[in-house]
């Protein structure tokens, strides 16, 4: 069933600091063509950086600058994001194409710099035009200032990085572009893959993960896929969830991990009693996608292998074969709800009860009329002349084409970048999550445009997030830039504004990407690239505040132009 969610989003400046010790973390990032094989096929040209996938990791401090100097040496236009960051007093390094920066062009370069301060945990970067992030990715760990001795649960005495990705024989950039032109949505991955690597089941290589008995691991985990949430076990083992999206929560046991593109969970991962004793066991560390979907078959949306590595004991031999974990079937929405909605924060949150801005918005997936870009657009009954379209409010967002949103901003020269009039709530009041069928034709028509959301410094905005099943069914995962939000409930069908406000967790609600919020430019969107492709975003523009430290910055010397 469709989920609805209710997020509060506190836009509260935060700037209680700790720069003490603070250092500058530089790293350079070249990124090119790289010749590689993932399925044991012959090689494919892919766009990495640094000649390695994934990229390479950031390690930063609480209150850091992080500089990253990235030389586009690839035949694509490129922007870097650096997903959960807060960018407070940065906005132009925030990365989205056309939002807040003209992307780097081929042999272009461009340095982003930004602090770290007051955020912990486990993040990731990835670059923010067309599917380029496929391959385009890595992780971005922030220590607490006082080391891994301050974290707020028993220093493990490892810890592991695990990204969860997707694989494409074919070009990704390639494969966007005909998304575009045909208006069509773009095949399934071929593979899914743990640090890169597809697995057994693939008939390919797995990595390995070489563990010692007696050892505890913390396990830092990131969905860097595309289009695809996943189930994530290891055989014979549980976890508990400390973190996620950076930020503490209660410890949380769970022998399945429900991760969708984007978010990142940190667990330390348990054996169940007599495994860390078996000298040498083997055992899957194993995905699967989670497909919420109904009304479209599960292989025309995602295949159903699995991604695996190999978790080994030392002491064992290579021969033995790894135990493969019992995994959900990928339509198991009670237990990916069960994860999603049972976490909350470590300490309690102060949730502002003040709302100065109500709003209810309606995503989904539906159609519109074929534009320009649209090349190869075929006629689609019942409607001749239509495309796949993904909206909010029934406004499907586009990118401006010849200068960036923020600049404009920054110009004061925004008429025929974008209008400000995101709607509160949706044009038309109906069963979202119910059949319709006399009236899916025309709700699920939908409009290009570029619509912001404005909001004064410091507001406290509620957004009731509703799914809707006009065209298809299945889960979105929301991403919004510059902020964290608080998630006070989730639940299913239609939102009830009457009943459904008593259910609200305003005591310890879990923080998902914070309530720092420097002004510029937000983009909100799914992190789904297809669906944002077709146009499931929006942006809030927040205005300045009342000193210049809260308002919004010149440009860097170096900003790409368009």
């Amino acid at each position: 069933m469709a989920r609805s969610w209710s997020l509060l989003l506190p836009f509260a400046l935060a700037l209680v600091a700790s720069v003490a010790q603070a250092a500058i973390v530089e790293y350079t990032f070249n990124v090119g063509n790289l010749s590689i094989s993932r399925l044991c096929e012959k090689e494919t040209i892919i766009t990495a950086v640094n000649g390695q996938l994934p990229g390479p990791t950031i390690m930063a401090s609480e209150g850091d600058t992080v500089v990253v100097h990235m030389v586009n040496e690839s035949p694509y236009n490129m922007t870097i994001h650096w997903h959960g960051i807060f960018q407070r007093g940065t906005p132009w390094a925030d990365g989205p194409a056309m939002v807040t920066q003209c992307p780097i062009r081929p042999d272009g370069n461009y340095t982003y710099r930004f602090n770290v301060t007051v955020q912990e945990g486990t993040l990731w970067w990835h670059s923010h035009f067309s599917f380029l992030r496929a391959t385009v990715y890595g992780t971005l760990i922030i220590k607490p200032r006082g080391g891994a001795k301050a974290y707020p649960f028993p220093e493990p005495d490892e810890e592991e990085v695990v990204i969860l990705g997707e694989w494409w024989k074919l070009n990704v950039y390639d494969l966007q572009q005909e998304a575009l032109q045909t208006g069509k949505p773009a095949n399934h991955a071929d593979a899914y893959t743990i640090n890169d690597k597809p697995g057994d089941f693939y008939n390919c290589s797995a990595p390995t993960f070489e563990l010692k008995q007696n050892k505890t691991y913390m396990l830092r985990i990131i969905n860097a896929a595309l289009n695809t949430p996943l189930f994530f076990k290891v055989a014979n083992h549980s976890f508990t969830v400390v973190a996620a999206d950076a930020c503490y929560t209660k410890p949380y046991n769970t022998d399945v991990v429900v991760i969708s593109p984007g978010q990142t969970v940190d667990a330390i991962m348990l054996p169940d009693t007599g495994v860390a004793a078996a000298v040498g066991g083997r055992y899957y560390m194993a995905v699967i996608p989670y497909n919420s979907a109904i009304s479209a078959p599960p292989d025309r949306l995602y295949s159903l292998t699995k991604g695996t590595a190999v978790v080994e004991y030392a002491g064992g031999s290579e021969t033995s074969p790894p135990v493969l974990p019992d995994l959900p079937v990928y339509n198991d929405t009670a237990t990916a709800h069960r994860f999603l909605s049972n976490m909350t924060a470590l300490v309690p949150n102060r949730v502002p009860l003040a709302v100065d801005t109500q709003m209810f918005v309606t995503v989904g997936m539906g159609d519109t009329f074929c534009g320009p870009d649209q090349t190869r657009c075929m006629p689609n009954p019942p409607i001749n002349g239509t495309i796949f379209a993904s909206s909010m409010n029934n406004a499907s967002f586009e990118l401006p084409k010849t200068i960036s949103m923020l600049d404009a901003l920054y110009r004061n020269s925004t008429d025929g970048v974008y209008t400000r009039d995101f709607p509160d709530t949706p044009p038309i009041v109906f069963d979202y999550t119910g059949e319709a069928p006399d009236l899916n034709e025309t709700l699920k028509h939908t409009f290009k445009s570029t619509k912001v959301k404005t909001l004064p410094y410091n507001s406290t905005v509620q957004m009731v997030l509703q799914n809707t099943r006009l065209v298809s069914k299945e889960s979105h995962p929301m991403h919004l830039h510059g902020f964290n939000f608080f998630v006070l409930a989730q639940g299913f069908g239609n939102y009830d504004e009457t009943t459904d406000p008593a259910k609200f967790n305003l005591v310890d609600p879990q923080e998902r990407n914070t309530v720092a919020v420097p002004t510029g430019l937000w983009f909100m969107h799914c992190h789904f690239d297809a669906h944002l492709d077709f146009g499931l975003g929006m942006v809030f523009e927040v205005q300045n505040g009342p000193t210049p430290e809260t308002s919004l910055p010149p440009p860097p010397s170096d900003l790409p132009q368009c």
